[in-house]
């Protein structure tokens, strides 16, 4: 998959670098604003099995 979107990408090695950068940095902010706070309610973290005394 990598080797496609690098051969897909347009200019010589620096530029296809620094669109791959631009590339995996739209992806964390999406995941970050977006996906991980739809998801977290649905994520058992705060279910917890132990008691307090």
């Amino acid at each position: 998959m990598y080797g496609w979107i690098w051969r897909h990408l347009p200019g010589n090695a620096w530029v296809k670098a620094l669109i791959s950068l631009v590339l995996v940095l739209a992806v964390v902010y999406v995941l970050f604003q977006y996906v991980f706070p739809w998801a977290e309610p649905l994520l058992p973290f705060n279910d917890v099995t132990v008691n307090g005394q």
